[in-house]
Formats: structure tokens, sequence, C-alpha cells
């Protein structure tokens, strides 16, 4: 069995993942719009360019997506993609730039948990936490 994330967006699937290969070291497996799949024909103009499918590979995860008419999209509620990094520098650097234009739940910090902890929603509509773990010690009895 194999558990995968699919996210929707309102009209800006590519240029998200596209964001995202760029900066985050992604690598997109497949990107088809409307206009691409097999019947295209009958496909209604404003969804032509629109994302039918997309998937990008982050670290050893595959995130899939697609886009939703922009009247049924909503940004993500109470779920987030959690992004962990290995050194404070990079949780910095990603922080500030997936914060650019988006929006700031938790701002970057320190935690009992890290050394550096944000949570934001960026400029796409996908909520994120990014954080450089702090070694925990074993369990107490």
């Amino acid at each position: 069995m194999k558990l995968n994330t699919y996210l929707n967006y309102g009209g800006n699937c590519a240029e998200a993942f596209r964001f995202y290969e760029e900066h985050l070291g992604g690598k997109i497996g497949m990107l088809m719009t409307h206009d691409q799949a097999p019947g295209a024909a009958n496909v209604r103009p404003e969804l032509a360019k629109a994302v039918l499918h997309a998937s990008i590979t982050i670290g050893n995860t595959v995130l899939m997506a697609s886009d939703v008419p922009p009247e049924r999209f909503q940004p993500m509620r109470s779920v987030y993609l959690s992004l962990s990094v290995d050194s404070d520098a990079e949780a910095e650097r990603i922080y500030e730039l997936l914060t650019d234009g988006g929006e700031v739940f938790m701002p970057m910090g320190e935690t009992f948990f890290a050394s550096r902890f944000g949570q934001f929603r960026d400029k796409f509509g996908t909520s994120w936490m990014v954080l450089h773990e702090k070694p925990m010690g074993p369990p107490r009895p």
C-alpha cells in the first residue's frame, strides 16, 4: 500500500509546481492540462489550460494535484505539508521563500522540538510547516 497527498489549486497548479521544483529541489513527473488529455475536443474553453493532473517528487515524497474551478477552490485548512530540513539556514531560506505573498500562522522560531519551526500558507494556497528538528533524547521511564 502507498499513501500519497493530492492537492487542489484554483487555477495556479502549474505555477505552484514549477515554483516548488525550482526552489525546493523537486522534480515534476507529470503536468497535463485538460487540452492535452485524450478526447480534449470536448473540453470547455475556460478549462483548457487548467491542470488535469500533475505530480512532483520533493525529497522522497510524491505530491499529486490538479486545478479545480476557481469558484470551488478553498485554501487548505487544518492540513499542512510538513517539511523537515537539515539546518536552521535551510529552514529560514524556505520560510522566507514560501511566506512571500502568503499568510503566516506561526512565525519562524525555536520550540522545544525544533531549533527552527514555522507554520504558514503560501501564495498558492498550500499550508506548510517547516522545521529543523532538535535531537531528542530517549523517552523517560
